[in-house]
């Protein structure tokens, strides 16, 4: 009697389920986020076979089994309750990143860039600018990219309070103005930039 040869062992394959990098949950469920637009770009560009899938209904016939098959079984293979946990997460996180820019926002608009004229002397003035951090500008490097500009020696420096400034020789306190709302016009309104005159005190004279 033959030997019958023992059946090869199924390998189980372990379903692979698509998670959005924008708001973690399942291109499926994107629109209960609050970032669905931003998710459907992030799709389309990490995942275009999903993302005609999911967008272009008249295109789904035509897509690979698989792609259709790794999407719908997101849906069945998170239960009712996990589905609302994930948008509750996903509309909490979202909550909390909108919060984060409107507190943002309005430090910008309550701050100030500081342009100061420093005199040293009679003959010798320098320019101080201070509160550009705010705006997430490096004062590295624009004390590096104002040197350049005016010819001039100009470093980061510390006020003594601690924080950072940058002191530029000379007094070029308008064209640092001009130079800031051609370069970074977008990031600092004109309303925010003050200039200010530090004259230097005169000693008094003794009788």
């Amino acid at each position: 009697m033959a030997e019958v040869a023992p059946a090869a062992p199924v390998e189980s394959q372990a379903k692979h389920i698509l998670y959005c990098g924008v708001c973690t949950l399942p291109p499926e469920y994107c629109e209960f986020g609050g970032t669905a637009k931003k998710c459907e770009e992030w799709l389309k560009d990490h995942h275009p076979d999903a993302y005609q899938a999911l967008y272009s209904e008249g295109l789904r016939p035509c897509l690979p089994v698989a792609a259709g098959d790794a999407l719908s079984s997101n849906l069945s293979s998170l239960s009712v309750s996990a589905r609302e946990r994930a948008a509750k997460d996903a509309a909490k996180k979202e909550a909390k990143a909108a919060a984060a820019e409107a507190r943002d926002a309005e430090r910008k608009a309550a701050s100030k860039v500081q342009i100061k004229r420093v005199e040293r002397n009679k003959r010798k003035h320098v320019t101080v600018i201070t509160g550009l951090d705010v705006y997430g500008l490096e004062n590295k490097k624009l004390a590096k990219d104002l040197g350049k500009k005016f010819a001039t020696g100009s470093s980061m420096t510390r006020s003594a309070a601690g924080t950072e400034e940058i002191t530029v020789q000379g007094d070029v306190s308008e064209d640092v103005k001009e130079w800031l709302l051609e370069v970074y016009g977008k990031e600092i309104p004109e309303a925010n930039i003050e200039l200010i005159e530090d004259k230097k005190k005169k000693s008094s004279s003794s009788t």
